[in-house]
């Protein structure tokens, strides 16, 4: 079997032949949380940390798409309307700006505007699955499972952002629908550099409670030598 390093010990890769598959998850790499002016901004955070790992998520994304394995990129959105935006959500925290006001780059945190959009650098090509989604989770109110269970997806890799928010949510989503769950230390970030830390210790504590970590280097490695 072949495996990527990883803690707390190494991967599994689906074997080429076992029916089973693995896909690339790039969790709200969106304009409104990475670039200045948009929503994680107007919050009070430095989003030069997370723009820090484009380049690290671009180069497993190149990876992906070279070896035809696949890739599926999440956007966290509401519709304009804002009916799948429950209230209690809108409302939270003390910012000047909220989901639906207008914003540097459209209105903030919904569906069709610029602020939504996935960065240049990682923009979806045809055929990679886009997940809009009104919550933190990856599955809540989507297809994601379905399509998943489809195309005979089992092992799903980690990137992305916030790590303690949406990637950390979606992880254990997958882990208790029984996914095989990785994630990219250097390919996910937080606002926090704290939060990072204590999210990445919670996942593979207890023996992998949640799933395993390892960086893109390591991950590469195990790829193009297993489907290259």
């Amino acid at each position: 079997m072949s495996t990527v390093p990883a803690s707390p010990y190494p991967y599994p890769l689906p074997a080429k032949d076992s029916g089973n598959r693995m896909a690339l998850v790039i969790i709200d790499m969106q304009r409104d949380f990475v670039e200045p002016g948009g929503f994680g901004a107007a919050l009070g955070n430095k989003v030069e940390r997370l723009q820090k790992i484009v380049p690290t998520v671009a180069g497993l994304l190149r990876t992906f798409r070279e070896l035809r394995l696949p890739v599926i990129h999440t956007r966290e959105g509401h519709r304009p309307d804002l009916s799948d935006c429950p209230p209690a959500k809108k409302r939270r925290g003390d910012s000047t700006l909220r989901i639906g006001d207008p914003g540097p780059m459209g209105r903030i945190l919904v569906l069709g505007e610029p602020g939504n959009e996935i960065v240049p650098e990682l923009r979806p090509e045809a055929g990679e699955l886009v997940i809009d989604k009104p919550g933190k989770g990856a599955f809540y109110a989507t297809g994601l499972d379905e399509h998943l269970k489809a195309d005979g997806i089992t092992h799903l890799i980690f990137t992305g952002v916030t790590t303690e928010v949406c990637v950390q949510t979606s992880m254990r989503e997958a882990n208790d629908r029984g996914y095989e769950c990785l994630l990219v230390e250097d390919g996910t970030e937080s606002y926090f550099p704290d939060f990072k830390q204590a999210t990445v210790r919670m996942i593979q504590s207890q023996g992998g409670i949640i799933g395993w970590i390892t960086t893109a280097d390591r991950l590469t490695d195990a790829l193009r030598n297993t489907y290259g």
